[in-house]
C-alpha cells in the first residue's frame, strides 16, 4: 500500500511540474508546436466569423429610420421607437400568439414522437427490419419543405387529392385537410412529425446503443419485463440526450420554420399562418421595412436566448448537466 501511495503522490507531483512548465511557455509556444491544427481551425472559424457575426453589424437597423438611399450609416437614429411601433400592431400580437401556438404544439409532438419510435425499434430484434425502417424514416429529413408542400396538397387536397379521393371511393366525404383552420392546424403538426421524426430517432437510438448492456441483465435478474426495463432502464440512461435536445428546442420555440408556414400556406387558411419569420419575410422583402422586420427578428433573438439560459439554468437546478 505504501508503494502504491508513493507511486500516485509521484505521478502527481510530475502532472504539477508538467501543468507548471506549459504555464511558463505560454501561447506562443502552443502555436508554433500545433500551428498546423490552428491553421485548419481557421477554416471553420472564418466561416464563422464572415456568415455568422459579421452580419451581425446589420442588427443597427433595428435603432435606425433606414433609408435607402441615405444608406447603412446615413439613415436616423431613432432608438427604441422602431420597437414600440412593431410591439403597436395588431399583426405582432398575431404573430406571437401563432408562433408560440405551433412551436408549442410542435414540442409536444415532434419532439416526443422520436423517443417513442426510438424505444420501438430498440425493441424490435431483425435488424433487416430495424434498418429498413430507419431509412424510411430518415428519408423526409432530406427532404425540402417546398417539396413536401408540393406532396402534401397531391396527397391532401380537397377537389383532387389522392386521400380525398380513396375516402371518397370508400363512401366518406372528402376532409378539408389543408382548406380550414382547424384541420390546417392538425395537418401542418402531422405533417412536421413525419418530417423531422427519422432525424430525431437516429440521435435516441445512437444514445440507446451506448448503454451497458449489464444494466438490463440485472433488471431481468430482478423480474423485469420489457416494459418495465424501458422505463427504469432505458429513459434514464438517455435522460441527458432528452434534456439536452429539450433546452435546444426551448430556444427555438418563438423562431419556427418560416419555409414550413410557407409552403403549406394558402389564401383560405390565414388564422394561423402569420408567424414571426413569416411576418419578418413580409415587413422586410415584401414591403421593403427593413428596420421593422430587423426589430422583430432581433426580439425573437433575444427572446430564444432568454428561454434557453432559463432552461439550463433550470436543468441544472435538477441535477443535469445542462448546455452552458
Amino acid at each position: 500500500m505504501k508503494v502504491e501511495s508513493a507511486s500516485n503522490q509521484r505521478k502527481i507531483s510530475i502532472t504539477g511540474v508538467k501543468k507548471a512548465e506549459a504555464a511558463k511557455r505560454g501561447t506562443a509556444y502552443f502555436l508554433r508546436r500545433d500551428w498546423q491544427l490552428y491553421l485548419l481551425l481557421m477554416l471553420p472559424l472564418s466561416f464563422v466569423l464572415a456568415f455568422k457575426y459579421a452580419p451581425m453589424t446589420g442588427l443597427v437597423l433595428a435603432f435606425k429610420d433606414y433609408k435607402i438611399a441615405r444608406g447603412f450609416w446615413g439613415s436616423d437614429w431613432v432608438g427604441f421607437e422602431v420597437f414600440q411601433e412593431i410591439f403597436a400592431r395588431h399583426d405582432f400580437i398575431r404573430a406571437v400568439r401563432n408562433t408560440l401556438l405551433l412551436n408549442g404544439l410542435d414540442l409536444v409532438f415532434s419532439f416526443t414522437m422520436p423517443i417513442v419510435v426510438a424505444l420501438l425499434l430498440n425493441e424490435i430484434k431483425s435488424v433487416k427490419f430495424k434498418r429498413a425502417n430507419q431509412t424510411l424514416l430518415y428519408l423526409p429529413h432530406f427532404l425540402s419543405w417546398i417539396i413536401i408542400g408540393a406532396i402534401a396538397y397531391q396527397l391532401l387536397s380537397l377537389g383532387n387529392g389522392a386521400v380525398n379521393n380513396l375516402i371518397e371511393m370508400m363512401g366518406g366525404n372528402r376532409v378539408p385537410f389543408l382548406q380550414k383552420d382547424a384541420h390546417w392546424l392538425v395537418s401542418y403538426l402531422a405533417i412536421g412529425v413525419w418530417q423531422s421524426m427519422g432525424w430525431g430517432t437516429i440521435i435516441y437510438l445512437a444514445s440507446i446503443s451506448s448503454i451497458n448492456p449489464e444494466l438490463y441483465e440485472a433488471a431481468i435478474v430482478d423480474g423485469a419485463g420489457r416494459w418495465r426495463k424501458v422505463w427504469n432502464v432505458t429513459l434514464p440512461s438517455i435522460r441527458v440526450t432528452i434534456v439536452t435536445l429539450l433546452i435546444m428546442n426551448l430556444g427555438k420555440i418563438m423562431e419556427g420554420s418560416f419555409e414550413r408556414v410557407f409552403a403549406l400556406q394558402n389564401k383560405a387558411t390565414t388564422e394561423y399562418t402569420t408567424t414571426i419569420p413569416v411576418l419578418v419575410y413580409r415587413w422586410g422583402i415584401e414591403s421593403g421595412n427593413f428596420s421593422s422586420a430587423t426589430a422583430l427578428g432581433l426580439f425573437q433573438a433575444v427572446i430564444g436566448l432568454v428561454l434557453v439560459i432559463m432552461a439550463d439554468r433550470i436543468a441544472k437546478r435538477l441535477g443535469e448537466d445542462g448546455l452552458i
